[in-house]
């Protein structure tokens, strides 16, 4: 591998950052200095935010912290278990870093569906480009460069480089395990463009948690996990005392196409405690990556486990969507194309542009006059023109929106909604009709933030809108997001009982057309990061 210079977005030093670790109904507090050139905001990938979008982390609800300043978040992790990120929002920052695990354990008194595993490891695997940030971020918005930005130049697990025998170097990333005992894998695709597939040599691995949501448990040789997507899996040291490879390897993609193809294999080592032994052999191999046949199949196994508690004591398929009434359908197509000679992502030809004032500090003050026009946005077609727009859509408090995501490319997309956890009921091909309904599963869809979306397929999904606030629905592939294709949905309930939705929080930023003529003081000398 090459050896190159360039930024990275470090937290307290660390790359990826530390661990947040915290117990459903735990109030956490970050504080996030700016010790960066550039503004930043952080959001909380698959954090519900239970009332309270102040503290989403996007640029429709926050002002962004600027270079030499700090501000605090405060969220509670309500009523939520399981594996999350979180990452930053802006500015093309997460190609460079700035991301890190987040963990919601069980409180005490509610069980957990498996036997306490020895010990628990985050593993955040992601694509990775040599080009700075900055760079990269210029090419991805002229049309001659962009696609520049489609292959990136390794995959690295927890910020590590792959595996190689010939170096002497240790940078790779290893976990040891002792025979015999039982290990919780938290798996979560930090990267950019590319989904990937998640193996471990001569070892099984058991599915039992994703985003949120404890699945009906599956045996598994290999997982998909595309953009955005975090898994638990059990894995069981049962294997001879030797060294074995941890691989993810990239989904519809030929390692030819790259101009270094050993390293579009991310690669770590599963290391037992009495280990001798070396890895040998090939690095195992995984399914076809252009077999989208065993990636929906697979993708249909994994349902909700219904009999289990979670946050709460109650078990998960008390809230099952079996005889639900529809009260919205956006049906979305994400395709990209032109607007004035720029290349630019849109849903239904509306690529979203990012207005100077956030859309939840235009809420507040002026009911969104003059930053946004509520319910412009198509959402059950495709405009004839591909132009910009500021899309902001109602949807109806405690009603249930039925979301179509129609990929028009011809490569992997992926989508999440902040706020909410979402039945995935559906996937399929070409286009979507009501009659597709007939092919949902409504027995036991599982419930997360991230569905993966085929090239010239569509994914199904049902929320329940019972969080009101501004709630961010977006590509979760980076170019994509940062070139227009997301959108706001803005479910407001309009009883002031504050026990609704929560008031600004003190500390609130302003920018924008109601930027505060007072500075705000800038931040003390800490460590990077927060």
């Amino acid at each position: 591998m090459i050896c190159t210079m360039l930024q990275v977005i470090t937290i307290n030093g660390m790359f990826p950052g530390p661990l947040i670790n915290a117990t459903t109904n735990d109030v956490v507090h970050v504080n996030v200095f700016n010790n960066m050139d550039e503004s930043l905001l952080i959001t909380w990938n698959g954090v519900q935010q239970r009332l309270n979008s102040w503290q989403d982390g996007v640029s429709g609800t926050n002002c962004a912290i600027e270079p030499g300043t700090n501000w605090t978040y405060v969220f509670q992790v309500k009523d939520q278990i399981g594996t999350f990120t979180y990452f930053p929002s802006i500015n093309f920052h997460k190609v460079a870093g700035g991301y890190g695990p987040i963990r919601v354990n069980n409180r005490n008194v509610i069980a957990v569906p498996f036997p306490k595993p020895e010990a628990e490891f985050d593993l955040l695997i992601g694509d990775w480009f040599r080009t700075d940030y900055k760079s990269l971020r210029s090419s991805v918005q002229d049309r001659q460069s962009s696609q520049l930005f489609d292959v990136p130049d390794a995959i690295l697990m927890n910020g590590k480089r792959p595996y190689d025998e010939l170096s002497i170097s240790k940078g790779h990333e290893s976990f040891t395990v002792t025979k015999g005992m039982t290990y919780r894998f938290r798996i979560s695709n930090v990267g950019t463009v590319m989904s990937f597939n998640f193996r471990i040599q001569n070892h099984k691995m058991v599915l039992v948690e994703t985003e949120g949501s404890y699945t009906n448990q599956i045996t598994l040789d290999s997982l998909d996990v595309h953009v955005g997507q975090s898994y638990s899996v059990l894995i069981t040291a049962d294997q001879n005392e030797a060294d074995y490879f941890i691989v993810a390897t990239p989904k519809m993609f030929k390692s030819s196409e790259s101009s270094d193809s050993e390293s579009l294999e991310g690669i770590g080592i599963l290391h037992y405690d009495n280990s001798l032994t070396t890895v040998s052999g090939p690095v195992p191999a995984g399914p076809d990556p252009f077999d989208i046949a065993f990636s929906v199949n697979q993708a249909k196994s994994i349902t909700w486990n219904l009999t289990t508690g979670a946050a709460r004591p109650n078990p998960q398929g008390t809230f099952n969507v079996s005889n639900v009434t529809l009260a919205q359908t956006f049906i979305l197509h994400g395709s990209k194309s032109e607007i004035n000679g720029w290349p630019r992502y849109v849903v239904n030809n509306v690529s979203y542009l990012t207005p100077e004032t956030p859309l939840k500090l235009a809420d507040l003050f002026v009911n969104g006059s003059g930053v946004y026009q509520l319910d412009q946005f198509p959402t059950h077609s495709v405009n004839d023109d591909a132009a910009y727009g500021v899309s902001v859509v109602s949807g109806i408090h405690k009603g249930w929106l039925e979301i179509v995501f129609k990929n028009d490319l011809d490569v992997m997309d992926s989508w999440h909604l902040d706020g909410f956890g979402f039945h995935v009921v559906g996937f399929g091909n070409g286009d979507w009709t009501p009659a597709a309904r007939e092919t949902y599963n409504i027995f036991d869809p599982v419930v997360r933030s991230t569905v993966q979306v085929y090239p010239g397929r569509w994914s199904a999904v049902y929320a329940f809108l019972d969080n009101p606030g501004m709630w961010n629905l977006r590509s979760q592939h980076l170019k994509n997001w940062y070139l227009g294709q997301e959108l706001f949905i803005r479910v407001f309930d309009d009883n002031p009982n504050p026990a609704k939705e929560r008031q600004p929080p003190q500390n609130l930023l302003l920018c924008g057309m109601f930027e505060s003529s007072i500075s705000p003081a800038p931040a003390p000398a800490p460590e990077a990061g927060w």
